[in-house]
């Protein structure tokens, strides 16, 4: 069995990471044969209800969990770590202001980072899952320089696999037989779900989806608004926000980095940008990337029509918007 990879989950305590953790201790992420140090991460006041989870674990007897490490101390919980799963933010409250939910996740994400640069390997893999994720990302690398930025990713896959799932119900199909579906930006309301390029399999045929789904009006408004509302629909009749369908995310996004994507086909992750599909320089977008050897690449040369663009500029706005409010509450 190869050496046990370390892994921490931050916001240990909470309800993604109650769905997550199972996951990944069971080798859906990393491999049925990688053995795993599970470092979990908490505030002071959730120490107990964490001590919970390290039994619940324990009690799950998974032969691939070599030691578990429950903690408040980012120092101890990032000390080594392969990959991190940065799923604890500070959730926005009725009343609350946006400046004060960044001003909030900026004080998070500063320690963490500095944390992170201190103790964490310099290859570590980071997905950050706690929103505003996007800029919460971007600050996480702000204040760990030591560690590429490349290695710092944010969490759309929830959004393309609610995509997946609304084009594969349309056409009867499982979801597995729609590919490339895109998420581009922000994962917020301004995202844009692009199905241009997508394809699926019918009848033993892979056509395009649009040329599939046979209504572009329903492509350019109702299946939009469907995904970029999706996690206030979840919300509102389940009282609680999304947490099986984003630990589920979250598991095939680190899965992918470490495996890789198959032949042509690629996924969407919230990525640092290098200016790819005009999109400025330094923001935490979304874009569709193939991925070897733990590397990331942006798709490229993909067309972008006039409704597109337009969808890509707006999402790339408000990130840019974020991004200034939430530097603007960092003091170096």
């Amino acid at each position: 069995m190869a050496e046990p990879l370390k892994v921490v989950v931050t916001g240990a305590a909470g309800q993604i990471a109650y769905s997550l953790l199972y996951s990944v201790a069971k080798g859906d992420v990393f491999g049925y044969d990688q053995s795993l140090e599970l470092n979990l991460l908490d505030i002071t006041p959730m120490m107990e209800v964490l001590n919970g989870v390290v039994m619940e674990l324990q009690d799950c007897a998974i032969p691939l969990v070599k030691k578990i490490t429950a903690t408040d101390d980012p120092n101890v919980a990032f000390k080594d770590v392969n990959a991190a799963f940065m799923v604890g933010a500070m959730p926005r409250k009725d009343g609350m202001e946006r400046k004060d939910l960044l001003k909030a996740n900026v004080k998070i994400f500063k320690a963490q980072g500095q944390a992170m640069d201190k103790v964490a390997k310099k290859t570590v893999r980071v997905v950050v899952v706690g929103n505003p994720a996007n800029t919460n990302a971007c600050i996480l690398s702000r204040y760990a320089p030591s560690i590429p930025k490349e290695n710092f990713t944010c969490l759309t896959r929830l959004d393309q696999n609610r995509a997946q799932a609304q084009i594969a119900a349309r056409l009867g199909v499982t979801t597995d037989k729609v590919t490339n579906v895109i998420i581009w930006g922000n994962h917020s309301s301004t995202q844009f779900p692009d199905v241009a390029h997508a394809k699926v399999e019918l009848n033993g045929q892979v056509v395009p989806v649009p040329e599939a789904v046979k209504d572009d009006n329903y492509l350019k408004n109702d299946f939009i608004k469907t995904v970029q509302q999706r996690g206030a629909a979840v919300i509102k009749a389940r009282k609680l926000s999304s947490a099986m369908s984003a630990a589920k995310a979250a598991c095939d996004h680190m899965h992918d980095w470490f495996v890789g994507t198959k032949g042509s086909n690629w996924v969407s992750m919230g990525v640092i940008s290098d200016g790819s599909y005009g999109i400025k320089e330094g923001l935490m977008y979304s874009y569709p990337v193939q991925i070897k050897d733990k590397k990331w690449s942006i798709v490229q040369g993909l067309s972008i029509n006039e409704f597109a663009r337009e969808k890509l500029d707006a999402t790339a706005a408000e990130l840019d918007e974020e991004l200034e409010a939430a530097v603007a509450e960092c003091t170096d």
